[in-house]
């Protein structure tokens, strides 16, 4: 496993024009949380989901990875072995940077998944009705490929076999509402966060390096102190 993990969420890529997965008021992109990502809404409300996540992929189709994506990528290219990326978002603005083995702990907005099979299929930026109404394999029912809220995570497994190995975390643009980053900052001895601003959820005294600031002006710094460690 690699030396450094960098964990990335909602904030990384808001600089991008990408909405971050959830404000104050519980609604993303003007819809219910519990509507169109809690466990059951397919089963409730298939359509609207659906056509929520058409939607998504639709708006990052013009979306371009930023500076802090760009500078992540070419760190990656030259310790290949030894960074982990880690990615909370959905979104496919690492790979637009042509950033190799993201691992997106939350699914993938291009990926469409079958409710039987489990089958992934890559859809790029269409419709999933268009692109694929049911499973090729066994005729099953589509869905985003999306980790919902309580439906379990399979690559948390990933997260964890990482951080058995981690010796520098850097976390940048997440709240720690969903996976609980200051246990994560105990696990090494080195560590950097990044956010716009505090958080509630986390608990910035269990980190070496704490930087509030947007993602792009705070990764030279961040870059910096990698390159200096992996040296």
């Amino acid at each position: 496993m690699a030396k450094v993990v960098i964990l990335s969420g909602a904030g990384i890529s808001a600089e991008s024009g990408i909405s971050t997965f959830r404000d104050s008021d519980g609604l993303w992109e003007n819809h219910s949380i519990k509507d169109i990502c809690t466990d059951g809404c397919l089963i409730t409300n298939y359509d609207e989901t659906i056509d929520f996540y058409d939607k998504r992929r639709e708006d990052i189709k013009e979306k371009l990875p930023n500076k802090a994506h760009l500078e992540i990528k070419k760190l990656k290219d030259k310790y290949t072995n030894e960074i982990a990326i880690l990615t909370q978002n959905v979104d496919n603005m690492f790979e637009k940077a042509n950033c190799k083995g993201v691992l997106h702990l939350h699914g993938f907005l291009e990926e469409v998944r079958c409710m039987q099979c489990d089958t992934i299929t890559n859809i790029k930026y269409q419709k999933q009705k268009d692109a694929l109404e049911y499973c090729p394999k066994c005729n099953g029912k589509i869905r985003p490929n999306i980790v919902f809220f309580g439906e379990p995570a399979p690559m948390y497994e990933m997260l964890y076999h990482h951080l058995e190995d981690c010796e520098f975390l850097v976390v940048i643009g997440t709240s720690g509402n969903v996976i609980g980053v200051n246990r994560m900052a105990t696990f090494t001895d080195n560590s950097i966060l990044n956010n716009l601003e505090p958080s509630d959820a986390i608990n910035d005294k269990v980190f070496g390096k704490v930087l509030y600031k947007k993602a792009t002006e705070a990764i030279d710094e961040i870059i910096f102190d990698l390159e200096k460690f992996l040296k």
